[in-house]
């Protein structure tokens, strides 16, 4: 290794039990999980993959100079005798995704000193951002890491809502060397599952809700949930707080998992048993007055945002604020400068006849019910929607999402999302099956997006309102194996302006 390089030994990095090539005394000068990341002096993590197992590439590693390789039993058996007569080690660890998190940890040390994570099926940006305002609003220097990638005060592009751990590790430790105090995350299902949150110091934990999703990965609901759960049954520790959204039916059972470990819940909602109550709400064109409770006082202030769930997902994020450390007074006052997550019930155009378009990543059953129910109290006309399918995904929740347009819309346009590798008129097919079946309202299809917005752009009359659902903030769509530029805001702002002359 070059003189003045920074080295660990195997031992430091919690790795322990290691053979060959003095064992867990063995010093490495960094961590990688792609073997194509490797350098020499280097730890090769070969973990368990959906397609192929890490270990596969370990000549590869060798070849790349890596000087210890740490896996699982699975991986052991596939490197078998290949490590005889080099000077490697290896460890093997049952749950390596765990013990490669914990290392990614030791390796860089330091993170942000308040960490926070959210889970649920949706909401987890918006209330991660709107978290990540109010701690900027009383002065913190603060981040969240999520979907839109690392935004705040220190910035940073992702690929993965939950990065994985030696990314995640490698941007904590960066943000707290640039003086970020603050951190919030969200703890995707897969994230949590897959260990990537191993070795977080987190002191805070939320809950949004649930509802279908992913089950092509999950299979059940069952194992989708307890996924979900593991945020507060094994990665928030016993002294920490849990802020639950009590107003959701797994609200409950969230709270029981908190209670288990013996870890403080606030709850959040309209529920009267909430500790931070919303009590009312007047909606208006541009957003809407909010009424609510803490610790018996009464509160009102102005949110400049659209939709009915934008106020839940602020009093979360106020919740997790609280516990945070932060006085309630402050993070009340924060409300009227809270903007909305780019992508997330945000309004891309106003027609000149005043009708509006919004774009929302809603892109589940329950989130499109959610969005249309929560657009109807700023609308005087109608509300359409335009929703599709991701293919390589659930399909089982592509009826459902056609359904619960039909359900709340006054009119539908099916058209494609991210079609990815299937065939996009099958997926049409089934997001259009569940919305006629459910009738009530005009379904029409119109297979290209950008044809399917500008129809529905054109259709808009006074006092109207289209949000475009599935996509938000993305700024591609997937067809086959290519990305190709689209973005819904933009399409949206094209159509508007071709329409009215313009262009």
């Amino acid at each position: 290794m070059p003189n003045g390089q920074i080295t660990k030994s195997l031992a430091e990095l919690g790795l322990h039990g290691a053979t060959g090539a003095r064992g867990s005394a063995r010093r490495v000068s960094g961590i990688a999980i792609d073997s194509r990341d490797l350098r020499p002096g280097m730890l090769f993590a070969a973990l368990p993959g959906t397609q192929v197992h890490g270990a596969s590439f370990v000549e590869r590693a060798l070849k790349a100079g890596a000087t210890a390789i740490v896996t699982d039993p699975a991986g052991a058996a596939i490197i078998g005798d290949t490590l005889i007569g080099q000077e490697v080690g290896l460890v093997v660890m049952r749950d390596v995704r765990a013990a490669v998190a914990g290392a990614a940890a030791l390796w860089f040390g330091v993170q942000p000193a308040m960490m926070v994570a959210v889970t649920g099926t949706n909401g987890k940006t918006s209330v991660t951002s709107f978290l990540r305002q109010i701690w900027q609003y009383a002065g913190h220097k603060a981040i969240n890491i999520g979907t839109t990638g690392v935004d705040g005060d220190w910035h940073f592009p992702l690929k993965h809502t939950t990065p994985d751990a030696l990314t995640l590790q490698r941007i904590l430790s960066e943000a707290a060397e640039a003086g970020v105090t603050h951190a919030a995350m969200e703890a995707s299902s897969h994230g949590i599952e897959q260990r990537r949150l191993e070795g977080v110091m987190l002191s805070v934990a939320g809950f949004t809700n649930f509802s279908q999703d992913h089950l092509d990965y999950h299979k059940t609901f069952d194992a989708y949930f307890n996924a979900k759960a593991g945020l507060f049954s094994r990665l928030l520790p016993e002294d920490g707080i849990a802020v639950i959204n009590i107003d959701d039916p797994k609200g409950a059972d969230i709270a029981r998992v908190a209670e288990d470990r013996g870890q403080e819940i606030l709850g959040v909602g309209k529920n009267p048993g909430a500790r931070l109550r919303l009590v009312a709400q007047r909606f208006d064109a541009t957003g809407q007055d909010l009424r609510f409770e803490w610790r018996g006082q009464a509160y009102q202030q102005r949110l400049d945002l659209i939709g009915g769930f934008q106020a839940e997902n602020v009093l979360l994020a106020a919740g997790l604020a609280i516990a945070s450390g932060d006085d309630p007074a402050h993070v009340f006052a924060a409300f009227p400068h809270l903007t909305t997550v780019r992508g997330r019930m945000q309004l891309a155009a106003r027609r000149g006849n005043g009708a509006s378009v919004f774009v929302d990543f809603a892109h589940t059953p329950d989130a499109i019910e959610t969005v249309l129910q929560a657009i109807r109290p700023h609308v005087m006309g109608r509300v359409v929607a335009i929703v599709g399918a991701g293919g390589d995904r659930d399909r089982t929740k592509r009826p459902l999402m056609g359904a619960a347009a039909a359900r709340f819309a006054d009119m539908v346009i099916v058209t494609d999302d991210n079609p990815r590798t299937e065939d996009a008129a099958t997926i049409r097919d089934a997001v259009m099956a569940g919305a006629v079946a459910e009738g009530g309202c005009d379904v029409r299809e119109v297979g290209d997006r950008a044809e399917a917005i500008l129809r529905g752009v054109d259709m808009l009359e006074a006092g109207d309102a289209l949000i475009i659902c599935g996509k938000g903030h993305e700024s591609g769509q997937i067809v086959g194996h290519d990305v190709l530029p689209f973005d819904d805001v933009e399409q949206a702002s094209i159509a508007v302006a071709a329409l009215e002359g313009l262009i």
